[in-house]
């Protein structure tokens, strides 16, 4: 084994007091990134701001960002499923969100919060400048995956990106066991559909595999009588 003659370097006084570290680039506080995952009815957004209300409990400065898409239960706030509420910001991508809020107000900022982030285009950028760049601590709740579990918007961009990563489960609809994944009960087949329980539910794997199976029979029968009643209504326009 060769010894090393490495010594890492002192912090003088004269940095400490020039606010700059070890190679002399300046000090500041060093941001966060910690993500909040998981299927529809899993708790995410309670998560979320039980994690922000502790964080304002503590004295820190905070702010909350929703998707403008997003107006289930109220445009200003974001809203848990069962009704608690806080107030937001709800805009169409993130980058707009230094400029309306202000730089004064922006750099006193701590803690910024973002629900709903699988809607936001640009997460992944925005979480690089505030986290790396501007010291904030960004608490990002989203899904991980839409209706066919594919990857839905950039919420799995950011995982290289991030501190902690929480995937949360949901209890499945059919049978009570844990739930991964959620299940679109209506024939629509667009990616974002905003929407509650009226359309979605969570499911184990077992049940989204039976009812992707259901779901498709459905299908093949509603588009089997769509065509049976469009001959049936061109052999009637015909016969006039």
């Amino acid at each position: 084994m060769v010894a090393s003659n490495f010594k890492p370097a002192a912090v003088t006084a004269d940095q400490v007091n020039s606010g700059r570290d070890r190679v002399g680039l300046p000090h500041r506080n060093s941001g966060e990134i910690h993500v909040i995952m998981g299927p529809m009815f899993a708790g995410k957004t309670t998560a979320l701001l039980r994690r922000i209300r502790s964080e304002s409990d503590n004295g820190r400065n905070i702010a909350m960002i929703k998707s403008s898409k997003d107006t289930r239960y109220a445009i200003g706030s974001v809203v848990t499923h069962d009704g608690a509420k806080f107030p937001c910001w709800a805009l169409p991508e993130l980058t707009s969100f230094r400029q309306k809020l202000g730089d004064d107000a922006y750099e006193k900022l701590d803690v910024i919060g973002i629900d709903e982030a699988q809607f936001f285009e640009d997460l992944y950028e925005f979480c690089c400048n505030a986290a790396d760049h501007d010291g904030k601590t960004v608490l990002v709740a989203g899904l991980d995956g839409d209706y066919l579990r594919r990857s839905f918007g950039s919420v799995l961009d950011i995982i290289p990106l991030a501190d902690t990563v929480t995937k949360l489960t949901a209890r499945c609809e059919l049978c009570g066991k844990r739930a991964f994944f959620t299940l679109r009960k209506t024939e629509e087949t667009e990616t974002e559909i905003i929407a509650g329980a009226d359309v979605y539910m969570p499911v184990c794997r077992q049940h989204y595999v039976n009812g992707q199976v259901v779901i498709g029979a459905a299908r093949n029968v509603l588009e089997f009588h769509k065509v049976q009643s469009k001959s049936c209504v061109e052999a009637a326009a015909a016969a006039i």
